[in-house]
């Protein structure tokens, strides 16, 4: 029989990225999909909204459902319009992926994939962002089959009192092998920017963004980045409450 759960399916590597061609299908297996994403890559977008242009959509095909859509937007523009112009209903369950590479610390900041799972999160939405280590556009995404199903089917099952956010990051493993899940916090670290400045043929200079991720906590056993790097799948509860709850008290005794 059927699930009645609706399922909204987004992304920020494109609507024809595979891994969201793989998502799509193996969330239909737990509910009935609708897939609205952008219809271009716009990774590293993070939680940017498109506020002076229209917002454009079109009617795909490439998931081979009823229910399926591109946008001209943002991952976020994508979460806004399905819930508010296109679904019957508010979703049952938010999924944002399969993203190619991972999301990592404080990369969530910049991930549009992870800025759709917080779009969700602010409509009190249950929402997970997939991530898999792999950035050939052609990647196998079998090794994800097992740990997202599971996953899928215990957050549909949960019955807290607040929905559930997550970010979960799953490394390449070898052919046959499943990594096992373990649940922690985003560790603490920056990326060191370089700009590596160029000119075009009439002279006028302009730049590429680089640069090396430096980890704060390395070798803290209780972060994501130190069991993914040891073959773990990681999980980490996320909130868009940017509050600094721990310094709160400092700043009241410093704003009498």
């Amino acid at each position: 029989m059927k699930s009645d759960k609706i399922i909204l399916v987004t992304n920020d590597d494109g609507i024809s990225a595979k891994g969201i061609l793989f998502l799509s299908k193996l969330a239909s297996e737990f509910g009935e999909v609708w897939v609205v994403a952008p219809d271009r890559p716009r990774s590293g977008s993070g939680h940017a909204i498109t506020l002076c242009d229209p917002l454009r959509t079109e009617r795909t095909h490439f998931h081979q459902i009823e229910n399926e859509y591109t946008c001209s937007g943002t991952p976020a523009d994508c979460v806004k319009l399905a819930v508010n112009k296109y679904l019957p209903r508010k979703p049952d369950l938010l999924l944002s992926g399969v993203n190619h590479g991972h999301n990592l610390s404080i990369n969530v900041l910049y991930s549009g994939t992870m800025s759709a799972v917080l779009e969700g999160a602010l409509s009190k939405i249950p929402s997970i962002g997939f991530s898999f280590f792999d950035h050939n556009s052609n990647a196998d995404f079998s090794p994800c089959t097992e740990i997202i199903s599971s996953i899928l089917s215990s957050v549909l099952d949960f019955s807290g009192e607040h929905p559930l956010c997550l970010n979960v990051n799953i490394p390449k493993v070898q052919p046959g092998r499943i990594p096992k899940l373990k649940v922690c916090r985003a560790a603490r670290g920056n990326w060191i920017e370089e700009f590596d400045g160029r000119n075009d043929p009439s002279g006028k200079p302009y730049y590429w963004l680089a640069g090396n991720f430096v980890n704060f906590e390395e070798g803290n056993s209780e972060t994501d980045l130190y069991h993914f790097e040891r073959g773990f799948a990681t999980i980490v509860p996320i909130d868009y409450d940017l509050t600094d709850h721990a310094k709160l008290n400092d700043v009241k005794n410093l704003f009498p």
